[in-house]
């Protein structure tokens, strides 16, 4: 088991918003990869939790050729651009914007006068050269959520999600509920605590813990969300 802590990272960001990079995969960022950082899994090379100041924007900018994923934690952002312009992301809602060999570009503004809390991860695809796509999802209040990956697994509201051998679940628990993951992982426990524990270790957890572990069980030890990213 390998942990890795946001509080033991230096708070960086750009343009509007603050933000501590836990995931900079080597295969993308090379020399440039953020020092402490994990890799990624699978095709999952970058996570981020940023927090946007009030009134504060990314400015437009462009993707290609990746999967972003972005996890409203609270408050909410506008988006503008090429792809879905005019969306809104409230707290608890999930989008995923496939950028595809066409590309997109966007803004990301947080509409409000308070900061706001957001996840965002990226996944390469498996296939170059495919059209844009975006989806949207609401999560539930508690339960597994996937929305990421596999053969356009049924996600949250009877949507499919892109395909991919890269999956990414919204894990819901409350305070003594459980689940396993046979297979290795990274979890990221984006609120309230938990017990991992695996053949050799076990870790206490809390918001802002990033986890790399195989063969695992979770133990919810408050109302808990977490980002749990695996290889099927």
């Amino acid at each position: 088991m390998q942990v890795l802590s946001r509080k033991s990272l230096p708070l960086g960001g750009f343009a509007g918003l603050t933000e501590h990079r836990l995931v900079t995969d080597r295969r993308v960022f090379g020399g440039r990869k953020t020092p402490n950082t994990f890799d990624g899994i699978g095709n999952f090379v970058y996570l981020a939790d940023a927090q946007f100041n009030p009134g504060g924007e990314t400015h437009m900018h462009p993707h290609k050729e990746i999967d972003v994923i972005s996890i409203m934690m609270t408050g909410r952002v506008s988006h503008e651009g090429s792809l879905e312009h005019g969306q809104s992301l409230n707290a608890g809602e999930v989008q995923v914007q496939r950028a595809g060999g066409e590309g997109f570009s966007h803004n990301e503004i947080n509409p409000d006068n308070t900061k706001n809390r957001m996840l965002q991860l990226w996944v390469l695809p498996e296939e170059a050269g495919q059209s844009a796509g975006y989806k949207h999802y609401t999560l539930p209040e508690t339960g597994v959520t996937r929305i990421y990956g596999s053969k356009g697994h049924e996600g949250s509201q009877g949507k499919q999600t892109f395909a991919s051998k890269t999956t990414i679940d919204i894990v819901r628990l409350t305070a003594g509920e459980s689940i396993t993951f046979s297979e290795e992982i990274l979890a990221y426990v984006s609120k309230g605590t938990a017990d991992f524990s695996d053949e050799n270790n076990s870790f206490k957890s809390e918001d802002g813990d990033l986890i790399r572990s195989f063969k695992t069980e979770i133990t919810a030890t408050s109302e808990v969300e977490i980002v749990v990213v695996s290889q099927a």
